[in-house]
């Protein structure tokens, strides 16, 4: 399913991803987790790996939003570190963190920036 196109990878369909949830793609080696933040509006893309314990679940994690700013946020399904999905500084546990990508969509189609 990749198409390159100026850095962007076409990495699946509006309707692979669940409203306000999550969906796992794999783009080369690298497993990226796609959030449809529908509540926002906003949509974004992160690393599925969890640090944690380095196990591949980010993207069935809980999307929400904290802090005074509503700053959009996923937790791990699993051990409940929460991460930013701005920044991929993890909110629970400092030493920890994620990566995170551009993300845009057109015309039904999700691309990530590589």
């Amino acid at each position: 399913m990749e198409t390159l196109i100026d850095n962007w990878v076409l990495a699946c369909y509006v309707d692979d991803v669940p409203e306000n949830g999550g969906a796992c793609v794999k783009l080369g080696d690298e497993q990226i987790a796609v959030f449809n933040f529908t509540r926002r509006g906003e949509w974004f893309a992160t690393q599925n790996l969890c640090p944690h314990k380095q196990q591949m679940v980010l993207s069935r994690g809980m999307i929400g939003s904290t802090g005074e700013n509503c700053e959009p946020k996923v937790a791990c399904p699993f051990h409940k570190n929460t991460f930013s999905l701005l920044s991929g500084q993890c909110l629970t546990n400092e030493e920890l963190s994620i990566k995170t990508y551009g993300i845009r969509v057109e015309n039904g189609k999700v691309f990530i920036s590589i």
